[in-house]
């Protein structure tokens, strides 16, 4: 079994992978998160380059901060299971409750006979029930 820090590493390899598939400039996260250019190059390397520089925490702070990189990228140097999400200033309750709602009819449609499982939660409509309770629990964060 690889290492925690292997692992990390190749997330990192992940990242850039999906940077570069989402058109996301390197150059644009330097400038956006205040990490200098090569840094960055050291801790996201181009597909077949150098093996990544472990990412530090500071590093990871910054892009987090910044939002230079979407946090559901930077989400993958986490365990999985784990998600890094921005926690509203304020809830907005009608909304919080408009997605609550929203959760529950998916649900309610997850378990019709007619659905992918049937009775059974299908592992697509688990997927989607697990984004639509990450919603709920971002719009009632405070």
């Amino acid at each position: 079994m690889a290492s925690s820090d292997e692992i990390v590493r190749q997330r990192q390899s992940v990242i850039r992978r999906e940077m570069d598939r989402r058109g996301i400039a390197l150059k644009a996260v330097s400038f956006d998160s205040g990490i200098p250019y090569p840094t960055l190059l050291t801790y996201f390397p181009q597909e077949g380059g150098s093996r990544p520089v472990m990412l530090p925490v500071s590093a990871l702070y910054a892009l987090a901060e910044s939002e230079a990189i979407p946090l559901d990228l930077l989400s993958l140097v986490l365990p999985t299971g784990n998600l890094i999400v921005k926690a509203p200033e304020a809830v907005d309750h009608d909304e919080a409750s408009s997605a609550m709602r929203d959760y529950l009819r998916a649900k309610d449609q997850a378990h019709h006979p007619d659905s992918e499982a049937g009775r059974d939660i299908g592992p697509n409509e688990d997927k989607n029930l697990r984004v639509k309770l990450t919603v709920v629990g971002g719009k009632v964060a405070a």
